[in-house]
Order: C-alpha cells, then structure tokens, then sequence
C-alpha cells in the first residue's frame, strides 16, 4: 500500500509507519486484496481526512469508529458519504442537530469535505473495512495507528476542540492533553442512542471556543 498522505502529517507520523505493527497492517490489506475482498474505501481514499485536512490546519476532531461497509459509502471522511449518497441515519441526526443548535437549514448531500477543508478532521478510529462486515478490520492495527494519530495531534498543538460522540470515542479521552485542548463528550448520534445525541450543542460550543482563541469559526452549513 502506497501511503498517499499530506506532507506534514507524513513526517509527524513518519515513525508509526516504520514500526511492525504497520508493515503488518499493510500485509494484511494486500492478502485481502489477493484473496479477492472488497475492501472500502477505495485505496486512494484511505487517508483522505490527512489529505484534507493538514497537520496545522487542524481544529476540531470529530471522532468516527468504523468506515461504512456499504457499496460506494466510505471515501475516508468519519461520518462522511460522496455526493450521491444518501447520508445514513447517524448523518441526519448530526444534521438535524446542527439545525436546532445553530437555526441553519442544511442541504440533505452527505458529503462532509467542506467541513474537512475548513480544518474539520473527520478521523476515524479504523480506517479501512471488508464490505458487508463492519468492524471487520478493527483488530489489525488501526486504532493502534489512530491513537498515535490523536496523541500527536494533542502533544503539538494548541487549542483543538475534540469532539467525542457514544462511548467508542469518549474511551480515547486518556490521549487528549485537555488542559491545552478542548473536549466536547455527548452520546453517539446514531438512532440506536435513541436520541440523547440531541441538544449537545457541540456546534455552537465549538465555534465560540474557536472565537475566544481567534480562530475563524467553522461555517457548519453545506
């Protein structure tokens, strides 16, 4: 695997890819390759959040878990799907949510790159998936790598708002320094939460941390 990722993100992350863990990694996603697995996202897309959205443009972390396993959904974005997808329930919930919190009418594409571009990084925690087999790739070192993704992201920055939805992602709290960060926790947006993902507020709470530190907001709109 040919690791396609932005420069910066490259040399702060060069030791992870030197290590066992990741050479193993790589030799397992080329076997399920040889073995004739779909495997998403697509090759190419597998580190579009770094792509996106460079080292020291980074603001705000919002935390997925698994790649979605359906046909053309994942293109390497947490919570993201491309233009002609429909945007899954997890989705409209974060939607309707930034709706109520900050009284803005959203479009119903799925597509989150703008957010991306805007210093939005939309990690999840595994980063490739078999198709039709969720969480089948969440023992082969990803979240080994993640983890030090987040942890760098903590120890050489300042001022990042990490947003952690459902108890997956607030687990990751112990590698946030939060007394140089900001941590926003809520329950998971997906229906199975049965709705307490609503009135977290985490749209407007970010935007006006950002404000304090002089950041430009995030415009939350697509």
């Amino acid at each position: 695997m040919d690791v396609k990722i932005e420069p910066q993100w490259k040399e702060k992350l060069s030791g992870e890819f030197d290590k066992e863990y990741f050479a193993n990694l790589v030799k397992f996603l080329h076997a399920e390759k040889a073995a004739g697995k779909t495997i998403y996202p697509p090759g190419g897309l597998i580190f579009n959040a770094f792509a996106l959205t460079p080292f020291d443009k980074v603001k705000v972390v919002i935390l997925g878990q698994d790649p979605y396993h359906g046909p053309n959904q994942a293109h390497g974005l947490s919570f993201s799907v491309p233009d002609s997808i429909t945007p899954p329930p997890s989705l409209k919930n974060i939607y309707k949510e930034i709706e109520t919190d900050l009284g803005i009418k959203l479009n119903k594409n799925g597509n989150l790159e703008n957010w991306a571009k805007q210093g939005v990084f939309l990690l999840n925690a595994v980063l490739t998936v078999r198709a039709g087999e969720p969480t089948s790739h969440s023992r082969i070192g990803w979240t080994e790598f993640t983890d030090a993704v987040i942890k760098c992201i903590s120890d050489n920055t300042q001022g990042v708002v990490f947003m952690l939805w459902g108890n997956f992602a607030r687990s990751k709290k112990d590698l946030i320094d939060s007394s140089k960060h900001y941590i926003l926790e809520a329950a998971h947006p997906s229906p199975l939460a049965r709705g307490a993902f609503f009135g977290c507020r985490h749209f407007s709470k970010c935007n006006a941390i950002l404000g304090r530190l002089g950041k430009t907001p995030i415009d939350w709109s697509l």
